[in-house]
């Protein structure tokens, strides 16, 4: 039992990925019809704004002490992050919670780059078809990535967590297993809640509020909405921006779990088009569930007992699943009447 909750609990931060990336593609292809190649692209910059951060705040001053001196009898150096000398124990504070201190830089970086891509080219290819999506939006995403090798290196860049978050947390005490049995990073646990509360917050903002009311419509039956008067194409851009910031939010507080370099949304990419294929085109419940089942079916696999048995299942395990949901039920778990089965 502690095996199983063990895996478990590892599927859970990455079915929290791949369910916030797949709901932003859900709510894409949704409303605007699109299928976007390069959302993955929007988790990468996100994870590189959480880069940036740090890598401003802990921009260093640098002073030579004459009374040090080095090997070769020059002052030594003496560095110090700027921030910690104008700000002291809170400029310190602020540079060990640069990842959450990230997120308030994400939210308009991200927003901002959403609204940019949708109406300088996404809005441009509403009608076209869906190759000729995949095309230009996978171009754009090879685009993303070369500016970001170019600017940041090709080598992953390492982002702690927060001191506080770097420890274990004894699930097994809590539960009545032996101390020790069930231990969890405790970052991955803050990642699972963050990804929870996002999710959360995009279902609420569409189900409680007029304008997510408006883009359900629009999601049904566009053409109506747009009968109505209701300027559904600025409401769509809007849409874009937001999945953006979901995109965004989810790689920045994903660094440091893996260190972000300049292909990491293309692997996550696919694997989330298969996620939002499982789940059902156009089900915003169905990619969340397939994200999480799939992250956790993937975390068993990934088990020395169960690779023993069958080696590489863990490489390919979500593609198997997705091809025996997809036989049973073409329309995938939560889809629509008839999406995906003509």
């Amino acid at each position: 039992m502690d095996a199983i909750l063990l895996q478990i609990l590892n599927g859970l931060d990455k079915g929290g990925a791949y369910a916030l990336i797949a709901l932003g593609l859900t709510v894409i292809f949704g409303t605007l019809g699109v299928v976007n190649f390069a959302h993955g692209a929007l988790f990468m910059l996100g994870a590189f704004c959480a880069v940036a951060v740090k890598a401003f705040l802990g921009f260093e001053k640098v002073t030579l002490d004459p009374e040090n001196l080095t090997a070769w009898g020059t002052a030594s150096e003496i560095r110090q992050p700027y921030i910690e000398s104008w700000f002291g124990e809170f400029g310190t504070t602020l540079l060990n919670y640069s990842v959450p201190v990230s997120i308030l830089i994400t939210i308009p970086v991200m927003l901002l780059i959403g609204i940019v891509m949708e109406r300088g080219l996404i809005r441009y290819f509403y009608k076209r078809p869906h190759a000729e999506q995949i095309l230009v939006t996978f171009g754009l995403a090879i685009v993303a990535q070369e500016i970001v090798k170019s600017a940041f290196g090709a080598n992953p860049i390492p982002q702690p967590a927060p001191d506080a978050a770097r420890g274990m947390i004894d699930f097994g005490v809590a539960i009545g297993f032996e101390a020790g049995n069930v231990v969890y990073p405790a970052w991955r646990l803050i990642y699972f809640l963050f990804s929870t509360a996002i999710i959360a917050a995009v279902f609420a903002f569409l189900q409680f509020t007029t304008f997510g009311m408006v883009v359900r419509a629009g999601m049904v039956d566009r053409e109506t909405v747009g009968l109505l008067g209701i300027d559904i194409d600025r409401r769509f851009t809007i849409v874009f921006g937001m999945a953006a910031v979901v995109a965004g939010l989810a790689g920045a507080m994903y660094t440091p779990i893996l260190s972000p370099d300049y292909h990491m949304g293309m692997d996550f990419l696919v694997l989330s088009f298969v996620v939002v294929v499982v789940g059902g085109m156009g089900s915003l419940g169905g990619a969340v569930a397939a994200g999480f089942m799939l992250g956790i079916l993937q975390s068993f696999a990934s088990m020395n007992e169960v690779k023993n048995i069958l080696p590489g299942i863990d490489q390919i395990i979500i593609y198997l699943i997705a091809v025996i949901i997809l036989l049973v039920r073409p329309r995938g778990l939560m889809g629509r009447k008839g999406q995906m089965e003509h």
